[in-house]
């Protein structure tokens, strides 16, 4: 495990096991839940507070796609789920380029043709994720570059597990959020509003969510009101999708800044999907920025 302090700001990466978050804790509260998900079999049953979702977000369904007139199959990676599911960052070991008590840089190299599985992604690439710890924050930066011979279709994100709380609100504008099926797909699409609206500020409650909001403005809020503080979370323009799943259950909320929608590869007619195809040399970046705002003392 690698630690970074800054202040009262202490945060764990666990590079060896899918570049995840063990823990991020802020005067000895712990902001993020670590969660083991046993479907996510990789992760060896082990709890993980955030983990990276590289080269693309969500789903893709069956585990099919067709890129440039050919057609790829994946390893269908969640349990008895049908689809590949959150790319293949989280499944691998990353590769530490720097590290000290603030920061840290770890990198993935994924190619086929050296061996790498080509079920878990037929293409090459090379994914950067630079953490940066502050006294009150945390910004991820994440990179994906094709490093392939001829062009891809990629996405990313990142999955963070949010402290739940029974007084918890959430708060951010979209313009629309999508339906899904049985398979967990995207159907159709709705206004976010009504039901679907989250701005204003409403309480997480009972909700039951497992949605992509598409149109998202980049800023989210999570409020703790008898815990006295909020999570502001703050994203660059890739990042244009915005996943929301919480469940009365769980112990967690996840709302995850992504750049695809959930299955986006397999929607090339839909203009707004979130899907780079980057020639080979091209990358995308962008940085997620989180921030603690104490609301009192």
């Amino acid at each position: 495990m690698i630690e970074l302090k800054l202040g009262e700001s202490h945060l764990g990466l666990l590079p060896s096991l899918g570049g995840s978050l063990a823990f991020w804790r802020l005067r000895g509260r712990d902001l993020l839940v670590p969660t083991a998900d046993p479907n996510l079999a990789a992760q060896k049953n082990t709890p993980v507070a955030g983990y990276p979702l590289v080269p693309f977000s969500n789903r893709i369904g069956g585990g099919r796609f067709s890129f440039e007139g050919q057609d790829y199959t994946l390893a269908r990676n969640f349990g008895a789920e049908p689809n590949a599911i959150h790319g293949n960052g989280w499944e691998r070991v990353w590769s530490v380029a720097q590290s000290d008590a603030e920061r840290a840089i770890l990198y993935l190299d994924h190619d086929p043709a050296k061996g790498d599985d080509p079920a878990q992604w037929p293409f090459a690439y090379r994914a950067v994720l630079s953490f940066v710890l502050h006294r009150i924050g945390l910004s991820i930066e994440m990179l994906v570059s094709n490093r392939d011979t001829r062009p891809q279709p990629v996405g990313m994100g990142y999955h963070p597990f949010f402290a739940r709380s029974e007084d918890m609100t959430l708060d951010f504008a979209a313009r629309s959020v999508w339906e899904n099926g049985p398979d967990m797909l995207p159907t159709s699409q709705l206004p976010a509003e009504g039901a679907w609206g989250f701005h204003p500020a409403r309480k997480v409650g009972d909700a039951r969510i497992d949605n992509c909001f598409a149109g998202w403005k980049g800023k989210a809020s999570l409020g703790y009101p008898s815990a006295g503080y909020a999570m502001e979370i703050e994203a660059d323009p890739v990042f244009q999708h915005l996943v929301v799943f919480t469940a009365p259950e769980k112990n967690f909320v996840a709302v995850e800044a992504v750049s695809n929608m959930n299955d986006g590869v397999n929607h090339p007619g839909i203009l707004e999907n979130g899907v780079h195809v980057l020639a080979p040399g091209e990358r995308i970046s962008g940085v997620i920025h989180y921030r603690v705002i104490e609301e009192r003392g």
